[in-house]
This record gives structure tokens, sequence and C-alpha cells, in this order.
């Protein structure tokens, strides 16, 4: 049943005013069992988040959307609530009145060993707390065909408001995974057979023009924050420090429009 709301006060929108730190807690987000829950902004990235099986607890919608996505929503056992535009663009403070706006329960988080289990292609993140950076990396890495993201635990996390805005939710198709320690992480990597690949912007890397590896083998690029970069420790276990030639009045490339060159790249 699609249930109309009249006025932006409605107790049944309160959902919609949650602030990211009511939404997922940062133990929520280390929890190995599904706690808190995200906020999928637009029909595009709500239709994703239902035919990836999240479970909505309720989903906002203009008429026409309530229509088409009622049936899954309640099948899902979520709420399908409609209302005007003036009550949309209240309740959800954005400004604009999305055609459909969605509050989901996250799943159980996934293991490194869930994500690299039959990957060859895996991006690792130090210290990327940008969330438009994380979903951009997020949506590259998905587009271009690469397997999984393994984010430390000071990196913006992919179901996020925002970061799931600019990956057009495209986090839902892409596995990823929190690291309690990026060294062990790339040390997993390295006995399962992976060559690491830490971009940097040092003069001494070697050029990604001249990385050639065999189709066959399996890869990790390792990115790190947009202004300390990569750690001692992480550039210390990679295989290749590798950077991006750009011009030289230009100190580096924002990381997610580095992750975009590396990943088709190395593809």
């Amino acid at each position: 049943m699609i249930e109309i709301v009249l006025s932006s006060q409605d107790p049944r929108l309160d959902p919609f005013r949650l602030g990211e730190r009511q939404l997922t807690t940062i133990a929520d987000r280390r929890s190995t069992l599904a706690a808190g829950k995200f906020i999928a902004e637009g029909d595009l990235v709500v239709s994703r988040a239902l035919q990836a099986g999240y479970k909505p607890q309720v989903v906002l919608c203009d008429e026409s959307h309530a229509s088409r996505f009622v049936g899954e929503i309640e099948t899902a056992g979520g709420s399908c609530l409609t209302a005007d535009i003036e009550i949309r663009r209240e309740a959800t403070g954005l400004g604009v009145p999305l055609s459909a706006i969605g509050v989901f329960y996250r799943s159980d988080p996934l293991s490194e060993n869930d994500v690299l289990a039959n990957a060859s292609r895996v991006i690792v993140v130090e210290a990327v707390d940008n969330p438009s950076n994380i979903g951009a990396i997020v949506r590259c890495a998905a587009g271009l065909g690469w397997d999984g993201l393994i984010c430390d635990t000071t990196s913006a996390d992919p179901l996020s408001r925002r970061g799931l805005r600019v990956s057009m939710g495209t986090a839902f198709n892409l596995r990823f995974a929190r690291s309690n320690n990026i060294t062990e992480t790339l040390q997993t990597l390295r006995n399962r057979g992976f060559v690491i690949l830490a971009l940097t912007p040092a003069k001494q890397a070697v050029d990604l023009s001249q990385i050639k590896l065999e189709q066959t083998k399996p890869r990790a690029l390792v990115f790190g924050s947009e202004r300390a970069g990569l750690s001692d420790e992480a550039l210390k276990n990679a295989d290749f420090q590798v950077r991006i030639e750009i011009d030289k009045s230009i100190d580096s490339l924002n990381v997610a429009a580095a992750a975009a060159i590396a990943c088709y790249a190395l593809r």
C-alpha cells in the first residue's frame, strides 16, 4: 500500500532526518554483523539498492515512482510513502525534491577473504576520508571491471550518503571490506600472488606507462590520502611505487582521478 504524507512534520519522515552518525556508528561499521542503515538518494540508486537485495525501512517517492517501487518495497518489508514536492524537499533537507529516496538496512559486512575470493583486480585505500572520493573510486572500479575494494578504518564509508550519491549506487555491485591493518592486508595480497602497486607522485616512482603485467597476473592498486599520500609502511610493502606523469607545474592529481587512470591502464 502506498501511504500518503501530508505534512513534513509527519513522524514517518523522521528516518530521513538522521545524520550520518545516527544512521551508522563507528562500532556499526566495524561490526561483523549487519548494523546500521544508509540512505539511497534518487530513483536509480533506490532501484539498485532493491535489486542488490538491501532491505528498505522506508522509501519516499513521487506518485509515479511510488507506483513503480511499492511492490518491491512491500515484499522486502518496507513502507512506501508519497508526498508532494514541497514536503519531499523539506523532509530530506536536500533542497531538491528527489523522485525517490530510501532508508535501507545494511547487510552483513564482508571480510577481506570474502572480497579476495576469486578476485584478480583489487583496490586498497588508506586514509581516503572524503566520501566523494570514495564514491568516485567505487564508480571507476565497478565500471572498469575491478573486483573489490578494501578500505582502512580511517577511509570514508562507500555506503555514506555522499559516497552513494557520487557512485550512483555502484557500491552495491562492488565487493568491499574494512581492513584493521593495511600492512597485514598487503601481506595477505602478496601471499595470494598479487602484484602490489602503490600510487605516489614521488619522482623516484616508476611511470605508470612502464608497468607491464601479464593479463592473468592478479594486481592490487593502493591509494592514499589527498594531502599526505600513502604511509611509509604501505609504500614499503608495495612491489612497485608508481606515478602518473603529469605537467611539472602540478604536484599531483586528485586521488579519484588517479584511480580512474590507473584502473583503466591496469584493468
